[in-house]
């Protein structure tokens, strides 16, 4: 085989593995912190290659490259202060001088712009705490035409991903069911509006809510220092303990939590134990009042629930009304006797003075029965005409008529 064969031979395949190397490595693009930007942030993308150090080219779906001065950039740009602008679908692509033609593009890379609209709301049904394998429904609303909600979930690990997204009709609840219960299923969730127009430009997440499991470890104890029946204004301090060595311990009246407290001492068997002061008992701190375990690595998995504490707050405040009642006794005090003959003289004193008097008048009846009578038809015709005079209406009010509501 002559050289100059060999060397056309050598020139062809590595013009072939340039091309094949341009044409088959496939870029991907990546947000940090996260593709889902709130409204005035920042965020940085970036477009990886097998080969480091290339420069790339960033397009929109719609084929209009944001600038040439990008693929000067080591794989990187940031976009922001975001506006709803910046919302779109964004891929990206290798610069290359010696073969334009022939660019591949990554997958596309939705950039989501956040706190465009008020906040929707989010609540959790039956109730956010729920056992192994029964199932909660989470229900995102909004005084907004939204059309459709997207639901978000953050676990125990920080990883925020979506949990789903509904398309309903202007002013409907979305109605999101999540279960059978596992710690998979756990975490905190928040959702969004958005209109289906503009799918990549969402409203502010709703406050969060924490869906929790219970029963995967065995129940504390609940005990009240000094007793569960507290006279009002004593201070009142509740204590959860457990030997299963939890670290952190949560406190619910009727249902509504309360907050956590941290282990922090032993009970006289050894138990680790938290305590929940109340500050000075009222009548609204009865009720009926829980505790759970849990860990710091894993704040979603509670334990067991401990016995129902039943607390009483006694007593009533003090009255700013002058009182006969002792206040170092529960008797009520005597009335001196002198006090008592002088209520009885008012008493005797005012009845004769009833009784004269309906006797006054009866005979001053009976002795002018004429005038009453005359007096009596004036007044009763004085009554009818005026009855029959038109009222004035200077302010003229009428009922209200139903409005539709449409």
């Amino acid at each position: 085989m002559s050289p100059t064969l060999l060397s056309l031979l050598s020139l062809g395949f590595c013009v072939s593995l340039r091309i094949w190397a341009a044409v088959g490595d496939k870029p991907s693009l990546s947000a940090w912190p996260s593709p889902v930007v709130p409204l005035g942030q920042t965020v940085t993308l970036q477009c990886h290659f097998r080969s480091p150090l290339k420069r790339f080219r960033l397009f929109k779906t719609d084929g209009v490259n944001l600038t040439e001065l990008h693929g000067k950039h080591l794989n990187t740009i940031t976009l922001g202060p975001v506006t709803r602008e910046h919302a779109g679908s964004y891929t990206c692509s290798r610069f290359s001088k010696s073969l334009p033609a022939l660019p591949r593009y990554s997958d596309p890379l939705q950039i989501v712009v956040t706190g465009v609209f008020t906040k929707p709301s989010i609540s959790a049904f039956p109730r956010p705490l729920m056992r192994a394998g029964e199932n909660v429904t989470l229900r995102c609303q909004s005084l907004l035409w939204f059309d459709k909600f997207i639901l978000h979930q953050e676990n125990s690990t920080g990883h925020f991903q979506r949990h789903g997204q509904m398309l309903t009709g202007s002013q409907a609840p979305a109605d999101f069911s999540i279960g059978p219960m596992t710690l998979a299923t756990v975490g905190t969730y928040r959702c969004y509006g958005s209109f289906s127009h503009c799918p990549y430009v969402w409203s502010a997440p709703s406050d969060p809510v924490n869906i929790i499991i219970s029963g995967l470890s065995k129940k504390p104890s609940l005990s009240a220092q000094g007793g569960p029946v507290v006279r009002s204004g004593e201070n009142v301090t509740l204590v959860c303990s457990s030997e299963s060595h939890f670290d952190q311990f949560h406190l619910l009246r009727e249902g509504e939590n309360l907050g956590r407290s941290f282990a922090g001492g032993q009970s006289p068997h050894g138990a680790l134990q938290a305590e929940f002061p109340l500050g000075p008992g009222t009548p609204a701190h009865s009720g009926v009042y829980r505790c759970y375990g849990s860990f710091t690595h894993s704040p979603y998995s509670w334990s067991n629930s401990s016995d129902p504490l039943f607390l009483s707050v006694t007593g009533s405040t003090t009255s700013i009304c002058p009182s006969t009642m002792d206040p170092h006794t529960t008797e009520e005090a005597p009335i001196p006797h002198s006090h008592s003959s002088q209520l009885h003289l008012l008493l005797r004193l005012s009845v004769a003075f009833i009784y004269t008097s309906i006797f006054l008048a009866v005979l001053v009846c009976h002795c002018l029965p004429k005038k009453c009578c005359h007096h009596g038809k004036r007044v009763q015709g004085r009554w009818k005409s005026e009855q029959r005079r038109p009222i004035s209406r200077g302010c003229d009010i009428r009922p209200l008529e139903p409005q539709d509501p449409f």
